[in-house]
């Protein structure tokens, strides 16, 4: 179980974020200890990550060492992998203490029956043509082909190939990943709060038996979402440090 207040980040995208970007992103996390008990991050902290066997990206290293930081202040971080960060889970556990899946997680956030998913694949028409390629790509001889690449060659060929999945908002506004949370809510046995990330829509809805979020995109508007435990918001990071509530549900019971 995660504890409340929890914040919910998604969709960063370090390595093409402006410098701003990631600097309301580390007062964010450093501030982090005064304002809430967990930290879940919805995948694509990078828009690449790679886990070579000695050496890492330097992309990020201050935000990675902000999220060890939390880990001890014994504050939970849970880590869920998404399309671009899906290379090197077991290296980002050992170096920030987050714990990190590439799977749906199911559990409890405080009083909240939460199940959590990037959502990239989630669509069963529209993006069956990923999926084939997802498996080719997460492939261990894939894996294991790239890993032999320069790092410099590598990344430059990573950021060239993955333009169109970082670029904007999703183009059905982020209908069909709400589509496949709100199946989840309606189910009998489904959770009361599903959570993706992927679109780039932040979104706070009613659906099914409980509520939909998405927190958006924070390298385009600097949004997360915060759960107490009788309510959910959607919230804003200002450039001067403060931050605003742009909406808000309560729990259902």
């Amino acid at each position: 179980m995660l504890p409340t207040p929890c914040h919910i980040l998604g969709d960063v995208h370090l390595g093409v974020a402006s410098a701003e970007s990631e600097r309301r992103l580390l007062r964010h996390v450093r501030a982090l200890p005064g304002q809430a008990r967990s930290l879940i991050i919805m995948g694509d902290l990078f828009d690449f990550w790679f886990a070579w066997r000695h050496v890492m990206p330097r992309t990020g290293f201050r935000v990675l060492a902000a999220l060890a930081d939390l880990a001890d202040q014994e504050i939970p971080v849970l880590w869920i992998g998404g399309n671009h960060d899906c290379w090197g889970g077991e290296a980002l556990q050992a170096e920030t203490g987050a714990q990190y899946t590439l799977e749906p997680w199911r559990g409890l956030i405080g009083p909240w029956d939460a199940l959590l998913a990037h959502g990239d694949g989630l669509r069963e028409v529209e993006d069956a043509p990923y999926r084939r390629l997802r498996s080719v790509l997460r492939h261990p001889w894939s894996i294991a082909a790239y890993s032999w690449l320069h790092p410099d060659f590598a990344s430059r060929l990573a950021h060239a190939s993955s333009k169109t999945s970082r670029k904007g908002r999703a183009r059905d506004g982020g209908a069909g990943l709400q589509a496949v949370g709100t199946a989840a809510l309606a189910s009998t046995d489904g959770p009361r709060l599903t959570v993706h990330g992927h679109s780039h829509v932040p979104t706070l809805v009613r659906a099914g038996h409980g509520i939909y979020a998405n927190a958006g995109a924070w390298y385009l508007d600097h949004q997360y979402l915060r759960l107490e435990d009788d309510r959910a918001s959607r919230m804003q990071a200002h450039g001067d440090g403060t931050v605003s509530l742009i909406e808000q549900l309560e729990r259902p019971h």
